[in-house]
């Protein structure tokens, strides 16, 4: 097993970690805060806005089975990197689409992968996905991991997180764990 990680985010992390929980190659996700000025925030201090964190995931996967370009591939089109700190209904900084690398191949195949989706037209506008080096990561409260598992009929994860969950199942079902 090739241990290694990798640290994004796409909106809320619920839906985030519901997708990739499901990758192949993904051996464990913490959901947490990077990015911003407060150390060691809460959710309820991220929900303002104006601490700077993003809500994120912190991926350890088996690079022998997932590439980091193959779940970059999975982050750019399993929400829509188009739109500044918003996805869906969730708007702020805190949901802005970001790639935080841990070194810098992964900052070149981030930027490489970015670069060739915007020349291809896959999207309507220009990719807005942040770059950025990783900072301190702080991770989440218990009750977030494996929300979207523990809290199946709670309204956002039925009307949010599950179409994008089916989704991912229907575009990636080759990449399935």
């Amino acid at each position: 097993m090739n241990d290694s990680f990798a640290t994004i985010g796409s909106g809320c992390f619920w839906c985030t970690e519901a997708v990739f929980q499901e990758l192949k190659g993904v051996n464990s996700i913490i959901p947490g805060y990077t990015g911003g000025r407060r150390p060691n925030p809460n959710y309820e201090q991220i929900c303002t806005g104006v601490t700077g964190h993003a809500e994120v995931i912190q991926i350890g996967f088996d690079a022998d089975v997932l590439s980091y370009e193959m779940l970059l591939k999975v982050f750019f089109a399993t929400h829509d990197p188009t739109t500044l700190n918003q996805q869906g209904a969730d708007k702020g900084t805190q949901y802005r689409s970001v790639i935080y690398y841990h070194d810098d191949a992964q900052k070149e195949i981030a930027e490489v992968l970015k670069q060739d989706l915007d020349n291809q037209d896959i999207f309507a506008s220009p990719i807005v996905t942040e770059i950025s080096p990783l900072g301190i990561f702080y991770p989440a409260e218990d009750y977030h991991l494996n929300y979207f598992k523990n809290n199946p009929e709670q309204a956002y994860c039925q009307f949010v997180v599950a179409p994008k969950v089916i989704k991912f199942r229907k575009d990636f079902s080759e990449q399935l764990q």
